[in-house]
């Protein structure tokens, strides 16, 4: 990792604790307001160090757009969660065989980058 990557890695995740202490829950709630701050730095934790030990680039340049992409969702729509996709269910494929593979290759390709880690983890 480049030095310049790691301060912009390092900037993220503070940026993102920073987030956590000045969130607002979209109730107004005091306890919902602490959960959703709680579940924001667990997160965070969470992700960064799962991913500490990632050297390739082009995987670290995809984890950096995809912090972005939750903190810009996250801020746009007031919620700290992912929020979820529809994708077709695979019902018109068949029970094996390459259909069922394709299928499954382009449900993986549909999801967006802001969902990749998020399923990982769950």
């Amino acid at each position: 990792m480049t030095p310049a990557t790691r301060q912009e890695v390092l900037g993220l995740y503070r940026k993102v604790l920073q987030i956590a202490k000045n969130w607002q829950s979209a109730s107004g709630q005091i306890e919902e307001t602490m959960r959703e701050k709680e579940y924001i730095r667990n997160e965070a934790r969470t992700l960064f160090r799962k991913n500490k030990n990632v050297t390739d680039p082009k995987l670290i340049k995809q984890c950096i757009e995809e912090c972005e992409a939750r903190i810009e969702i996250g801020l746009h729509y007031n919620i700290p969660y992912p929020r979820p996709i529809h994708l077709p269910p695979m019902g018109l494929a068949h029970k094996q065989g390459r259909l069922l593979r394709h299928q499954e290759k382009l449900r993986k390709i549909s999801k967006p980058i802001y969902l990749k880690s998020h399923d990982e983890i769950s």
